[in-house]
């Protein structure tokens, strides 16, 4: 059950990027506080817990502003005697989506744990503390993400079939360049509605856990073909099984443009 709700934090912290680069005056802002992105997570087709995407508003730190992105994943009650799910991930960006401030992770379910990245962008370094224990600070590459901020930071760019994304992004451990490839493009059903995607495949080479232990591990997720560039379901086949994601929810969207078909 454990296996369920990493692929889900992987899957919506997804290690995207981009090839080339965007001026901030060229951006268009694809979120705004008030997004809110509600999943239906399934392992073999069982229901067994909910994982929600947050813009919160602007968090000030050391008086500078910064977007707050947050996620949360919890089991459904009666999954929990086999494995109980809390966790929240926070993650802190500046206002240009060029790199990462900030990392939280608290897990409070079965296995109780805290996590934090600080990052340090003049020097390129970034520290990892675990349960209070700090680690000696790793060098990054320049704009380097968090696994949660790099979701966002992707979703600023255009998607066309047969690109191959590359972005730098840390876990506090090492940093590496993340991939993925756009596949195709689609139109799929889920429980919110019918959307025009793009499917997009990410190299699992980098992704420890239950990808590295099954050989033949594939994983794949829908994000729509507009501007917002949302995920609307994501599937995987595992060792342990398979997994499967869907948007039952979206709150605070602009919908102009928004591939939602009717």
């Amino acid at each position: 059950m454990q296996s369920l709700f990493t692929l889900v934090a992987i899957v919506l912290s997804i290690t995207f990027a981009f090839t080339g680069s965007v001026t901030a005056a060229e951006k268009v802002v694809p979120f705004h506080p008030g997004e809110k992105l509600v999943f239906e997570v399934k392992w073999q087709f069982i229901p067994a817990g909910e994982a929600v995407l947050e813009v919160l508003p602007l968090k000030t730190i050391n008086g500078v502003e910064h977007y707050h992105f947050v996620m949360t994943a919890k089991t459904y009650k009666y999954i929990d005697p086999l494995y109980k799910v809390r966790d929240r991930i926070d993650a802190y960006t500046d206002l240009e989506m060029t790199y990462s401030k900030l990392y939280k992770q608290k897990n409070r379910g079965r296995r109780k744990k805290d996590i934090v990245l600080n990052f340090d962008q003049e020097r390129q370094q970034v520290q990892y503390t675990k349960n209070g224990k700090k680690k000696n600070p790793i060098s990054i590459l320049p704009g380097s993400f968090d696994p949660l901020s790099v979701f966002y930071a992707f979703r600023f760019f255009d998607l066309k079939e047969n690109t191959v994304l590359e972005v730098p992004v840390t876990d506090g451990k090492k940093c590496v360049i993340g991939k993925a490839k756009v596949i195709r493009r689609e139109t799929i059903r889920v429980e919110s509605g019918t959307y025009d995607t793009y499917l997009v495949e990410p190299d699992l080479k980098h992704i420890g856990g239950v990808f590295k232990k099954s050989k033949n591990a594939k994983f794949r997720i829908w994000v729509t073909a507009d501007a917002r560039r949302i995920p609307v379901k994501m599937e995987s086949e595992v060792i342990v099984g398979s997994f499967v994601g869907e948007l039952i929810s979206a709150e605070g969207i602009d919908k102009k443009g928004y591939a939602k078909l009717q």
